[in-house]
């Protein structure tokens, strides 16, 4: 009470509950206290606490994770970092910002509007910036501008010890580090889901809201033929904004929630960014390369409402898939493999998914090789949930077979550790356990996720 004050501490069991769990199916593993710091100087001081008391310590953003990443699993204290919910500088010239925790996508871009800047990465949900590195979040917009990765200048992070560390300098911000610094601090901790500390400012690369934007929507005779289409538009070098994959069974989901009317075969969205001359390009290259695989006109989305729509029904893909069996839960489980074998890991996961009578429409940010199941299961219906797992297991293996990853934006979270391990081998695993042992030595920071720690 005496670091965040009585308002900033909470025993509430619904409150508890609230932060236990995320949107993903792990089950609510809620912490014994949540506490809901102002600023930097109280997060250290409450970690002080922690780490004196041997406390475990589990930061909390907006609770949009997908892979179990904010579980008590230990109990412990959890860090709502929702009061912490200011943009603090803006550079506008140098296309840069920082922002604390509380700050959301939404939130930024709505501050940003009448600059002509914007922060483009998009993973469907308003999550929070800060714990979009976290979890090195990625989204529709991935393959034009990157990942959170490639758009993370500088973090300030609370180690578990309570002492702050800036991963770039306190106060640096270099568009392009020459890498020269050191070890590359600032992507240690992008992407390591607080298991390493709890991020209290990012600062981002912001760009230019690009003159003119249009969407299409195309589809395909096969998943072979759009597929190949989004490979060979990228192989012609066009500059794409954002390519979607939705396989029929997700287009159907999408028409029937969002009130559509598109034909229900494999299909993708598209949309292109840049200057009037230079769309106009752009689209030609697209549409000759998706016509000669067999794919439809294009259907043009250009003013920005009907582009809205239309990437408001992608985004509500979750919620569509949902609405296929109502009263069920979904389970979104993502990989990603290089370009040229999403073709054939998108067809052998649908023959899958018939085979063993699962429903799992196939959404993906396939510009990165990256796509989604999203499972709707019963859990009530343990049998069906054996199937589930085992199927997401076999999915996960099949893409590490392709040289790909076991996930490609969700995270690891509790739900990929044992997958992790085999992707990146002892060695690898060594490496990472003894940096979570030199920063986090009393295993405090969000005890049980990406690493399988065996405690003494």
């Amino acid at each position: 009470w005496s670091i965040c004050g009585e308002d900033g501490v909470s025993l509430g069991e619904a409150v508890r509950e609230q932060h236990g769990k995320d949107e993903s199916v792990h089950r609510c593993r809620p912490p014994d206290v949540v506490v809901f710091p102002r600023c930097v100087e109280e997060v250290s001081a409450l970690a002080k606490v922690c780490h004196k008391h041997r406390l475990p310590i589990i930061p909390f953003g907006t609770g949009t994770g997908l892979e179990g990443g904010v579980g008590a699993m230990k109990g412990g204290v959890c860090f709502s970092l929702r009061n912490m919910e200011q943009v603090l500088d803006l550079h506008p010239e140098d296309f840069d910002v920082t922002v604390e925790p509380g700050v959301t996508r939404k939130t930024l871009n709505a501050y940003l509007r009448d600059t002509g800047l914007w922060f483009p990465i998009d993973p469907g949900a308003d999550a929070s910036l800060c714990g979009m590195a976290a979890t090195s979040a990625s989204g529709t917009n991935a393959v034009r501008y990157g990942t959170m990765r490639e758009n993370v200048i500088n973090l300030e992070v609370v180690l578990a010890d309570g002492s702050v560390v800036h991963t770039a300098g306190k106060g640096r911000r270099p568009r392009y580090s020459p890498g020269k610094s050191g070890y590359n601090l600032t992507n240690l901790f992008v992407g390591s889901e607080g298991t390493l500390g709890i991020i209290t400012k990012t600062t981002l690369r912001l760009y230019g809201i690009p003159e003119a934007m249009v969407s299409a929507v195309c589809s395909f005779p096969s998943v072979q033929a759009a597929v190949d289409s989004t490979v060979q538009t990228l192989q012609a070098g066009v500059p794409i904004a954002r390519i979607e994959f939705l396989d029929d069974v997700m287009i159907d989901a999408c028409n029937r929630f969002s009130s559509l009317s598109y034909p229900v075969t494999p299909t993708l969205f598209l949309e292109f960014h840049g200057s009037e001359q230079s769309l106009e390009e752009q689209v030609k290259t697209a549409e000759d390369i998706t016509q000669s695989n067999g794919g439809s006109d294009f259907q043009w989305a250009r003013d920005t409402e009907t582009r809205n729509r239309l990437w408001k029904a992608r985004h509500d893909a979750w919620y569509a898939a949902l609405a296929l069996r109502p009263g069920c839960k979904a389970y979104s489980t993502d990989v990603c493999v290089p370009l040229s074998r999403l073709p054939q890991i998108i067809v052998e996961t649908k023959e899958d998914l018939i085979e063993n009578r699962l429903t799992g429409p196939i959404a993906g940010h396939v510009g990165d090789g990256n796509f989604h199941c999203l499972m709707v299961v019963d859990p009530n219906d343990p049998e069906e949930m054996h199937r589930v797992h085992l199927f997401t297991e076999r999915l996960a293996r099949r893409a590490l077979a392709m040289d790909g990853t076991c996930t490609g934006e969700h995270g690891v979270g509790l739900g990929k550790r044992a997958l992790l391990c085999e992707e990146m081998g002892p060695v690898g695993i060594q490496v990472m356990q003894s940096l979570k042992d030199a920063l986090d030595p009393n295993n405090l920071m969000n005890p049980g996720k990406i690493l399988q720690r065996e405690e003494p």
